[in-house]
């Protein structure tokens, strides 16, 4: 047991995210808990926004994300969960860096800053992408097996990853979502099987939360997903996407910071720090 295991606590964690099933190491429990995770934890920008970085450390995390009542973004979320799969039995079989290619012209002209975990399960012969941590709407709700061509259903979006060519020995995968209006099938990330370790983590957790050019650094921006709705706080515009029909309804939220804290307590769960910037 490392030293990061010893640090969490499983059953603190899943009374966060509210879930109460069997703890097993099969396909239903990580669907299962997966989705909890989407549903139960916010993403936010708070610490990026300020000027810091958030830390990594599973002590912090267990003390933001869990016991204090805020979110995170991809790198924070995505350690705290493979802790939480490994304390379930899974084995987290590779930490991935992706290129978000969503609303990109090509897969290279984007760098290598988000973070997906590739999860093996015991009795399956393939991994499965797994990934609480992309803070947009066509992010995956369950994890998915890693194979091409394959269209899959998880909590009611579609997604499918595909082959596309890239300069390089490895092969390049996109995790592609369905948008039910006239784009179709939409690029959300691409990513290599290349292994990167934790440190390396450090460093892109590091340059995307400080980087003056970073979307995180530059703009609030908050997400909660429940069974009914995705809520997006993006500077001052929210955005609320129905589930059932994909009604969207937008509006301008008052500059006034009481205002602000007010909203993300009361819709999005989350208690903003003192000092933070609003």
């Amino acid at each position: 047991m490392s030293d990061d295991t010893v640090e969490f606590d499983l059953d603190a964690y899943l009374k966060r995210i509210g879930w109460e099933g069997e703890r097993r190491a099969d396909v239903g429990t990580l669907k299962a808990v997966h989705l909890a995770h989407m549903r139960g934890i916010p993403f936010e920008n708070l610490e990026a926004l300020g000027g810091g970085a958030p830390s990594l450390d599973p002590a912090d995390l267990m003390a933001k994300l869990v016991h204090g009542r805020r979110g995170g973004y991809c790198y924070e979320h995505n350690t705290l969960f493979s802790l939480a799969l490994e304390a379930l039995g899974f084995r987290v079989e590779a930490l991935l860096t992706a290129r978000v290619v969503l609303g990109a012209e090509t897969v290279e002209s984007r760098p290598r800053t988000h973070m997906a975990l590739l999860v093996e399960v015991p009795g399956e012969s393939r991994p499965y992408l797994t990934d609480v941590g992309f803070g947009a709407i066509g992010a995956l709700l369950e994890p998915v097996p890693l194979v091409a061509g394959v269209e899959f259903r998880d909590a009611g979006r579609r997604h499918r990853l595909v082959h596309v060519p890239h300069r390089g020995p490895l092969e390049m995968w996109v995790l592609e979502a369905h948008d039910s209006g006239l784009e179709g099938w939409v690029a959300q990330y691409a990513f290599t099987l290349e292994p990167f370790e934790k440190p390396d983590f450090e460093v892109i957790n590091w340059h995307i939360a400080t980087n003056p050019r970073s979307p995180f650094a530059q703009s609030l921006y908050v997400q909660h997903l429940s069974a009914e709705r995705h809520l997006l706080l993006h500077g001052r515009l929210l955005t609320e996407t129905r589930v059932d029909d994909g009604t969207v309804r937008e509006r301008q939220v008052a500059e006034d910071e009481v205002e602000v804290r007010r909203l993300l307590e009361e819709e999005f769960g989350i208690v903003a720090p003192e000092g933070a910037v609003l």
